[in-house]
């Protein structure tokens, strides 16, 4: 008798448990039902992001490419660097980008800015520095300051110094900055690496010269800087150039028309 009792009592026991889980699920699953249906409904518009750059809203900076620091940079092969400097210096000049050229003892030391930078922007002298942190550097900061944009695009030599200095510097003043990684470069590997991670910490964006180039575009419909941005990516896109070199040639291909 008593064991009947207490295989009835555990029993009961079992299915008070499964009832009780059971009313509990029911009552989370409402609950989610209720948060679900009182969750507004995302409405997206076809809109760009206010972090992408646009032609209009930043300077770019470019620092020390000049051969004395191109001597001491192992973080990128040379050709690749110079190839990829030219290709951004290109975009900016297609887009009309505010461009600030900046070096360092160039009379004294360092040497002349990249021959091919140059050649991009003939015009403009680059402001000659003593300062490794351009940022200390009073007319550098009214130039990047007179163009009136609140986004700074960073490239220079080396990453762990030039670079890094400047963008901590333009962060601390209130500059959305964005770092061009392969076209910046530093003693070693691990310098730049460190430099780069060092500056995303401090809430730079990293970027590369092509996803610059193409981010300026974004639409192939922009017929006014199509070419311009195919010739600059057959020129220096690699093997993304000579695809665009391939299709052109071969079929007229045309995107976005």
């Amino acid at each position: 008798m008593k064991k009947l009792l207490s295989s009835r009592i555990t029993t009961l026991a079992i299915l008070a448990a499964v009832v009780s889980t059971s009313a509990f699920g029911s009552i989370l699953i409402a609950k989610a039902e209720t948060v679900g249906a009182s969750s507004p409904v995302i409405q997206a518009k076809a809109v760009p992001s206010s972090k992408l750059l646009t032609p209009t809203n930043h300077t770019l900076l470019m620092i020390d490419h000049q051969p004395q620091m191109a001597f001491g940079t192992s973080s990128i092969d040379i050709q690749e660097l110079r190839n990829n400097v030219t290709g951004l210096a290109k975009a900016a000049k297609a887009f009309k980008v505010p461009t600030v050229l900046t070096t360092v003892a160039a009379e004294s030391f360092s040497g002349p800015i990249f021959p091919e930078i140059q050649a991009v922007f003939p015009e403009q002298q680059p402001i000659d520095r003593t300062t490794m942190n351009a940022w200390e550097d009073q007319r550098v900061v009214d130039k990047v300051n007179s163009y009136g944009k609140k986004k700074l695009v960073v490239s220079g030599l080396w990453t762990e110094v030039c670079d890094l200095s400047a963008v901590l510097s333009a962060i601390d003043q209130g500059y959305e900055v964005y770092i061009v990684t392969d076209t910046s470069g530093g003693v070693t590997e691990e310098a730049h690496d460190m430099a780069i991670e060092r500056m995303i910490q401090a809430g730079a964006a990293p970027i590369t010269w092509e996803q610059y180039l193409l981010e300026l575009q974004r639409d192939w419909a922009r017929s006014e800087t199509y070419k311009a941005t195919t010739d600059i990516a057959k020129e220096h896109g690699g093997a993304y150039g000579l695809g665009i070199f391939y299709s052109q040639e071969m079929f007229g291909g045309s995107e976005g028309h």
